[in-house]
């Protein structure tokens, strides 16, 4: 809220400068701010009584855009990298998976391990889920179990993170 908004009966009111300057009326806050030729902003409408601040209103909301903004390019998004299996997977082929996961999770991406049944493959699912083991056990110097192994309809998956 800026200038004729604030409706407050009594206000805490910091100067231009940062300066407290006390409880008053929100009228004689208000005077103050057009005699600086600035603007009264609410900062913290929550508090009792509330803290207003004798302001550049633009200049505040530009300072709060740059901030967001740098806020914003320093946080790290995290993606979900997807490696797909089938219960007759072969050695060599697992450990061509384990290498594409262990540089999934180098680069700080979470892996979701899928493993696929497809037709007749359904009745061996009990066999096949030492396959997901042994996957996780071939990553544990980088990775551990996030989420364990999990049926949802034709597929057994798990997600593994990196080692903080």
């Amino acid at each position: 809220m800026i200038n004729e908004q604030i409706r407050d009966r009594e206000i805490r009111l910091i100067g231009s400068n940062g300066e407290q300057l006390g409880i008053m009326s929100a009228r004689e806050a208000m005077k103050l701010a057009e005699e600086a030729e600035l603007d009264l902003v609410k900062i913290a409408p929550n508090a009792k009584p509330p803290v207003c601040k004798i302001i550049d209103y633009g200049k505040y909301r530009y300072e709060l855009a740059r901030k967001e903004k740098e806020a914003k390019k320093k946080q790290k998004t995290v993606e979900v990298k997807e490696i797909r299996l089938s219960p007759n997977i072969d050695t060599n082929d697992l450990n061509t998976k384990v290498n594409a996961a262990k540089k999934f999770l180098s680069k700080g991406n979470k892996v979701k391990i899928t493993l696929r049944f497809r037709g007749r493959e359904m009745a061996h699912i009990a066999q096949s889920k030492h396959i997901l083991d042994d996957f996780a056990k071939e990553v544990e110097d980088m990775a551990v179990v996030e989420k364990a192994p999990k049926q949802e309809g034709r597929s057994i998956s798990m997600v593994l993170a990196e080692k903080r």
